[in-house]
């Protein structure tokens, strides 16, 4: 079980195990997370890695990838970048609110700082601008030579990926009111363009001068509006669920990336497509399996069924659990929601709570919550009402029900399992334990901070290594900073979790969260 990956660039590293044969249900995602995109000066194409903290070069013939700002660097969360005349790299820093200038020679200084959600940069000639990514947003011209930002304008319902058009005036959308506007690069009053735009994230003008508005919704909409000539509108379909950004090269061919699953794409006028670099799975966190042996996973922007490449925008998922015909997944960022894939609705469980992760069922249809950040177990029953089952836990990150419908919490401050109902710890000196499951008299738990999966015999407490080396968490060798989980009323970067699910058939599941796949793990002889 060897390839290439965001994990492990030479494909040489596997899965060591005596105990069980492991297979990926998917291959691994080689860019993780895509968003901003842009032509460099050596025609590669740069993209920018929010989730990661990475910025790369795709060759867009080959689709050879290159690191070039790497995790663990002064970036962050890159969300677009734009080069300058010079050759420099200018770089949107999400969360801690930069804008950064890396020189030709790979050098990096802070040109502006202090800003709400960085996010759409565009360069004219030697001036650089960028927008927010908040309510009432600014536009700003910054300076990377030194001065104080100069407000172009406010009131931004979000911008995001604005380019100059023919007539030397700059364009961005509106992502929470469908309008695309322009204005002045001097200033000015704003003058709106486009409305009633489908859920627009990105605007770009091809070599041709024709808008293209990029959608962020589930069909890959692209609107393309002939602004200088005839007015008309024309939709392309692309079938890229959550497109980011995009670029044109010399020859007028377009490329997109995309947020919710990687991977960068041509798309022709005709809305036909070709990979460019495969999309994939941004993480995945949770992970289940139904009655129907059907795979779920949690993948932060959606919730998808990855053998078949079947997904849905379900945004901000991490935990999940699949039960009676439908799925229940919780967010790092506040809410547990009830999916159900048949009629595609959603139902709100709880609301406000501090960084739930995992979750399971009970016999009785309640479902229990990890509730991370403020350590506690929660059980939400089927009307919905919350009860507090533990409240002295340190960062429960998964919980699991035995047959006997005892319940199972992983610590990952204490790096223990608990068995919740006597606080007996039932494993302990595991360094971060995350994803849990049942079978029978044996516990799995993953342990990201070593890439093992750990067994546990729930009556003699026999503790024993069944796997190691697994691709979880950051990669080998790599340190990367916490960005935030919040950012000015949005959500920021989410923290991983490496989800563990018990097959049917007694296999197990395993969200490999390093490298953007999903192991199936049987037992050999089994």
């Amino acid at each position: 079980m060897t390839a290439p990956s965001r994990f492990d660039a030479t494909g040489r590293r596997h899965v060591i195990s005596p105990r069980w044969t492991v297979d990926r249900l998917v291959p691994p995602n080689r860019l993780w997370g895509a968003n901003g995109i842009a032509f460099g000066p050596d025609g590669r194409l740069y993209v920018a890695q929010f989730l990661a903290g990475q910025i790369s070069a795709v060759d867009p013939g080959s689709g050879d990838i290159e690191t070039v700002v790497p995790i663990g660097g002064p970036v962050q969360s890159p969300d677009d970048l734009a080069f300058g005349a010079d050759g420099s790299m200018y770089i949107a820093d999400l969360v801690p609110g930069r804008v950064w200038r890396r020189g030709p020679d790979g050098g990096y200084t802070v040109v502006a700082d202090q800003l709400r959600n960085p996010n759409g940069i565009t360069c004219v000639g030697d001036r650089l601008f960028v927008n927010e990514m908040a309510l009432d947003g600014r536009l700003l011209e910054l300076f990377p030579g030194g001065g104080d930002p100069v407000v172009l304008t406010g009131g931004l319902a979000l911008g995001n990926a604005m380019q100059r058009g023919p007539d030397g005036h700059l364009y961005y959308p509106h992502m929470l009111t469908g309008q695309v506007f322009r204005i002045s690069p001097d200033g000015g009053t704003p003058e709106l363009v486009a409305d009633a735009v489908h859920e627009p994230v990105a605007v770009r003008f091809d070599r041709g001068g024709v808008l293209q508005v990029l959608s962020r919704g589930a069909a890959g909409i692209v609107t393309r509006i002939e602004l200088f000539g005839s007015g008309t509108r024309r939709l392309v379909t692309s079938g890229v669920a959550g497109l980011d950004n995009a670029a044109f090269d010399d020859d007028n061919r377009m490329f997109v990336s995309s947020f919710a699953s990687g991977g960068v794409t041509e798309l022709h006028p005709d809305g036909r497509t070709r990979e460019v670099v495969p999309r994939g799975l941004d993480g995945p966190f949770g992970v289940t399996v139904d009655l129907g042996g059907t795979v779920h996973a949690a993948d932060h922007y959606r919730v998808t069924t990855p053998a078949d490449g079947g997904e849905e925008l379900l945004t901000f998922v991490h935990g999940i659990v699949a039960a009676d015909g439908v799925l229940h997944v919780t967010s790092q960022y506040g809410d547990v929601r009830t999916y159900d894939p048949v009629s595609r609705t959603v139902r709100v469980r709880a609301r406000g709570l501090n960084r739930p992760a995992g979750i399971a069922v009970r016999a009785d249809g309640a479902l229990l919550v990890a509730e991370a950040g403020a350590g506690r177990l929660l059980a939400i029953a089927v009307d919905d009402t919350v009860t507090v089952l533990a409240d002295d836990l340190g960062e429960p990150m998964d919980v699991a029900v035995g047959a006997d419908q005892r319940c199972y919490v992983s610590d990952a401050r204490a790096g223990a399992v608990v068995r919740v109902d006597d606080r007996t710890p039932v494993a302990e000196g595991i360094g971060t334990p995350q994803g849990l499951t049942v079978r029978g008299d044996e516990l799995f738990v993953v342990d990201s901070l070593h890439r093992r999966l750990v067994a546990v015999h729930l009556v003699t407490g026999e503790t024993r290594i069944d796997a190691e080396d697994l691709p979880v968490g950051a990669p080998p060798g790599v340190s990367r900073p916490d960005p935030g989980l919040f950012c000015h009323g949005l959500p920021g970067v989410p923290r991983m979790f490496a989800g563990l699910a018990l097959d049917p058939d007694g296999s197990l599941w395993l969200s490999a969260d390093g490298e953007g796949s999903v192991l199936h793990l049987t037992e050999t002889g089994r």
